[in-house]
């Protein structure tokens, strides 16, 4: 999925060659074809091959995973999942990061 986000979209060739260490080919067309049977990526034919890409974007599909993680490991709790990662003293923020995150906080409290 990160190669198809990167590249928008690609061969199997391609996803390949764009990969660290990459497994073989019919490893990763196998991946791709369980990925579009799940829904995430999509293909259309270019002659003999399939050039595959996302069905939605990198935002729509990280907020869903994010939520995912938040349930399962949190019992729903952002607080908690965040309190988590600030919590690691390898987390370090900038200065706008943080900036950012007391707006976002702000608006959060406003629409309560």
């Amino acid at each position: 999925m990160d190669v198809l986000f990167h590249l928008g979209e690609a061969s199997v060739a391609n996803v390949r060659k764009n990969m660290t260490d990459p497994p073989g080919y019919t490893a990763v067309r196998t991946t791709l074809t369980i990925l579009e049977e799940k829904g995430l990526v999509t293909h259309r034919e270019d002659g003999r091959r399939y050039v595959y890409k996302p069905r939605e974007s990198t935002n729509r599909v990280g907020k869903s995973a994010m939520k995912r993680v938040v349930n399962v490991f949190f019992s729903g709790s952002l607080e908690n999942a965040l309190a988590a990662h600030l919590g690691d003293p390898k987390t370090k923020l900038s200065r706008s990061e943080v900036d950012r995150l007391r707006k976002l906080i702000e608006q959060a409290q406003c629409e309560e």
